[in-house]
């Protein structure tokens, strides 16, 4: 799939789409955030907002620029209010009220990576998940232990919709990984 396809089928709520880009993308607004802010969670959470804003934003997406400086523009502008709201109160909550807004990504046919993660024996899996940031390991288990829905765990974490969406893509690719390692040796 290339860039531009992606964004139209995205732009039509394709899972697979939104899939493709965010894996396309996430180590660069990652990149650029991680020399600004220079701590990995900080940075982790800025991509994780960007990736969420630009998917419940991408029907407004212009093509005439550059799908990478719309992703870091969007970006920069999360970190640069994060760094106000912190400027301004130390006890604010940090959140973006825009984010609240809930835009659907379909998650009814599975994804490679949950194929694979749902072949593999539980106590494997367990100690494969237990190789994650401790957030991606409570994504995961409240969705697939727990077997909340994308609302109640949105609720339990006290965060955007979109945020725990975009998390749950990144947690689910990040355990296929470390489970395609251990199957390639």
């Amino acid at each position: 799939m290339e860039v531009e396809e992606a964004i139209a089928k995205a732009k039509k709520n394709n899972q697979k789409a939104f899939n493709f880009l965010l894996d396309e993308f996430w180590d660069y607004v990652y990149g650029y955030q991680l020399k600004r802010v220079t701590n990995e969670y900080d940075a982790e959470d800025i991509t994780i907002q960007t990736f969420s804003k630009a998917f419940d934003k991408i029907d407004k997406y212009d093509e005439k620029y550059a799908f990478k400086t719309w992703l870091i523009t969007i970006s920069k502008n999360i970190q640069i209010d994060l760094h106000r709201k912190e400027k301004s109160s130390i006890n604010s909550k940090i959140t973006d009220h825009e984010d609240d807004k809930v835009y659907r990504l379909l998650d009814d046919s599975p994804s490679p990576e949950d194929k694979l993660i749902t072949e593999q024996n539980l106590a494997k899996l367990l100690r494969d998940i237990k190789k994650l940031k401790p957030h991606y390991q409570e994504v995961i288990n409240l969705r697939y232990f727990q077997e909340l829905s994308y609302n109640e765990i949105s609720q339990e974490l006290n965060e955007p919709m979109n945020n725990i969406k975009v998390k749950l893509l990144r947690a689910k690719k990040l355990l296929a990984e470390i489970i395609k390692k251990k199957c390639s040796h």
